[in-house]
């Protein structure tokens, strides 16, 4: 990734629904050819999709939930199990005492305890600790780094 792709991924991440137009203006490109950029950021997995961002709680899923799931066995196997579980977000096979962390956003701390019911009935699990979220200061997307390892000049958003 050239500086320019940094630029328009940053773009894009603050704003997918920019044009095309406005995405090569602000480049130094055509419509055209900043076009042409995020097709090939597409295909080479860069981009791996548009969405867009919403508030968990307008839609019902105010509380949120890390989860540490420990296992009595390797955990590589159990994806489909716990993507089978709606109100998990992310699940990640990590390093440490646990071999899972899951991300859990539900309506109630009921349901929470729901949730935790059926991960304890996935083949495996041995155990949680789920640690609540009161607050949440601030959620940011990966920025792009420039070859120096530093983040792109043109990110504004606000960092701690």
């Amino acid at each position: 990734m050239d500086e320019t792709d940094r630029v328009l991924v940053s773009l894009l991440q603050e704003d997918a629904t920019r044009s095309y137009a406005a995405l090569g203006e602000a480049v130094g490109l055509s419509a055209g050819a900043a076009h042409e950029r995020v097709r090939k950021l597409r295909s080479r997995g860069v981009i791996r999709r548009t969405t867009v961002e919403v508030d968990p709680a307008a839609l019902g899923r105010g509380v949120l939930a890390f989860v540490l799931v420990e296992s009595s066995a390797w955990m590589g196997d159990t994806s489909e199990s716990l993507a089978a579980i709606p109100e998990i977000q992310e699940a990640h096979v990590i390093a440490g005492s646990a071999s899972l962390l899951v991300k859990v956003r539900t309506p109630t701390t009921e349901r929470l305890q729901d949730v935790l019911r059926r991960l304890y009935a996935v083949e495996g699990v041995s155990g949680t600790e789920a640690t609540v979220v009161l607050e949440t200061f601030f959620e940011r997307p990966v920025a792009p780094e420039g070859p120096d390892g530093k983040q792109d000049a043109t990110d504004t958003r606000e960092r701690p």
